[in-house]
């Protein structure tokens, strides 16, 4: 909120001026009736709608200003919480978050900013000067300004019952909207899989059923917000009538002139109407209030962190030191008391059944997922005293579904570095192997990929990841499955670029199903049922599960206590960041 408090008080005066010159077509009709009409001084009829068209020309001005004012704080909010928002919709989807789930925090950049530009705090901002033409009214008559005060009494008392009804349907229509866009985004993301396998219509029937739960609860918003303001819009009607009625009967009675009672009149109208916006907009009230407070506390978890110390960068060894890892958001344990030491310029090879928790060791590894218990070190560092930018320079990661960033091949190598070295990107595309095929494309290194790089076949995905992996010769090299797709001159280029990652000093960890993909590690780690089963030199583990039947040299399975849920692993997984952004943002 630095920067914005001056600005809204400044809008808060500005709505002050305004108020003030609202009074003119009050004061004219006052005139008109009780001195003109009566004198028939056409002068001084002229004056006085010069004067007032002058003011009113004042009045649209401000008005103008004030309303490009909330537009542009509406933009600066966008550009300040943007990025906040952002960071958090990156961070969710590790943590078993849907990805509409993650999207939420940038829909509430963008109702904020939508609110800012609508009607509704232009009422908000009026809703202080009200006392100005109730006193007004009061003066004309204290009859009339007590029936203006009931008038307002009762509108407010409608706001506020619009309020405690709309706050419980307006958490469920952003409950019900994560739902809907959950299930949309998992049909966009499996479009091949439903229109190969004829699930389309049966995929239509599941997000239609969600969508409909949306709609429904939407509509009892509105039913609630259009409800309240139809009531409002008369209430105002039946007080500005009985205005006109009251000031004729005391008008009748020699008690007030007849130019008074226009002028109350319209000066109640005047006073009710910031109420009667207030209301007609409480729906976008609430939703603004609710994006306003998610994205609050968003941005003081994110304020809170303490930036590690720049430290110097690994090069000596990689420690993983009795490392328990949970699954976020459910607490699964996968990964059990796990301990391995590897120094500067070897390979790890990590083999085992599927399910057995390698992916989940190489996602922490990389600070992808968290450890619940015991450390990984970098040169003796917890990967936490490194900041997020920096480790991930000494980090590449070949994740077993590569996704490659709707940019150019060039940019997705260099990893989005807004300054990238050529000659830094030739040399990783070179050491996958990928250098070659890249030229061979129309546009070379500038070639942009799309949506997901699905542009390029999946061999050629998985190089030019493997490319991103080795751009800027990372110190830790973690590889899940990186021949999955290869043909044999890719499994070629690999074996050399491990080969080549090991001469440099570089430690490589990789997961791999098929043997080739062992050709250029040191060690063999066997992860079976969450826990190291195994480990030691190549040839000698890969000869002994060769020679006993894998049933023979199976462990004892993780514990049923380690295998179940730990209580409170899921949320100790999670930073306070993703936690505060999944109690504010629905149910993951």
């Amino acid at each position: 909120m630095r920067g914005f408090r001056g600005i809204f008080l400044f809008v808060l005066i500005l709505s002050g001026i305004i108020s003030v010159l609202a009074l003119t077509g009050a004061f004219y009709m006052l005139q008109i009736y009780d001195r003109v009409l009566g004198s028939g001084n056409v002068p001084t009829l002229l004056a006085l709608s010069v004067l007032a068209l002058g003011l009113y020309g004042f009045q649209g001005v401000f008005d103008v200003i004030r309303s490009q004012l909330l537009v542009r704080v509406g933009s600066r909010f966008d550009r300040r919480l943007a990025p906040v928002a952002h960071e958090i919709t990156i961070d969710m989807p590790r943590y078993g978050f849907s990805t509409a789930e993650a999207l939420e925090r940038g829909r509430d950049v963008d109702t904020l900013r939508g609110f800012m530009g609508s009607q509704g705090p232009v009422a908000l901002f009026d809703l202080p000067w009200m006392p100005l033409f109730l006193a007004f009214v009061y003066v004309l008559h204290p009859l009339l300004g007590a029936v203006t005060i009931a008038g307002a009494l009762v509108l407010t008392v409608l706001t506020v019952v619009a309020e405690l009804l709309t706050r419980r349907w307006s958490k469920a229509v952003q409950q019900t909207g994560i739902a809907r866009n959950r299930v949309a985004d998992s049909n966009a993301r499996n479009s091949e899989i439903l229109r190969a396998m004829g699930m389309s219509r049966r995929a239509i029937h599941r997000f239609t059923a969600a969508n409909d739960e949306h709609l429904k609860v939407h509509s009892r918003t509105s039913d609630i917000s259009g409800t309240f303001g139809a009531l409002s819009r008369v209430l105002r009607m039946i007080l500005q009538s009985s205005i006109l009625g009251l000031g004729a009967f005391l008008t009748i009675r020699g008690e007030l002139s007849p130019g008074a009672i226009i002028a109350a009149s319209v000066a109640a109208t005047r006073a009710m109407a910031p109420i009667d916006m207030a209301i007609g907009n409480w729906k976008h009230v609430v939703q603004a209030r609710g994006a306003y407070g998610r994205l609050k506390e968003t941005a003081q978890v994110l304020a809170e962190q303490d930036q590690p110390m720049p430290l110097p960068a690994p090069c000596r060894s990689l420690k993983v030191e009795n490392v328990t890892v949970a699954a976020p958001g459910t607490g699964a344990v996968l990964l059990s008391d796990l301990s391995l030491n590897l120094r500067a310029g070897e390979a790890l090879g990590i083999i085992g059944p599927s399910g057995g928790g390698k992916t989940t060791l190489l996602r922490a590894l990389t600070g992808i997922w968290p450890v619940l218990r015991g450390g990984i070190r970098l040169d003796g560092a917890e990967l936490p005293h490194w900041s997020e930018e920096v480790l991930g320079q000494h980090i590449g990661y070949l994740p077993q579904e590569v996704a490659l960033l709707d940019a150019s091949i060039g940019d997705n190598i260099a990893r989005l570095d807004p300054v990238p070295d050529p000659k830094r990107i030739i040399a990783a595309a070179t050491a996958a192997g990928v250098h070659e095929m890249v030229l061979r494309l129309p546009e070379g290194y500038g070639t942009m990929l799309g949506p997901m790089g699905t542009a390029l076949s999946g061999g050629q995905r998985q190089r030019i990841g493997l490319a991103r992996a080795l751009y800027g010769d990372p110190f830790l090299v973690v590889l899940d499955e990186p021949n999955s797709n290869l043909d044999g001159e890719g499994e070629a280029a690999l074996t050399a670029a491990i080969g080549a990652a090991k001469a440099r000093g570089a430690i490589v960890v990789l997961v791999a199903h098929r043997p080739s993909a062992l050709a250029a590690v040191d060690h063999v780690a066997v992860i079976q049922s969450g826990r190291l089963t195994a480990f030691g030199p190549r040839d000698e583990i890969i000869r002994t599960k060769v020679m006993r039947p894998a049933a023979e040299s199976a462990p004892p399975a993780v514990d049923p206590a380690a295998a179940d849920p730990v209580p409170g692993a899921a949320h100790q997984v999670l930073p306070d960041r993703v936690q505060r952004a999944r109690m504010m943002g629905g149910e993951a």
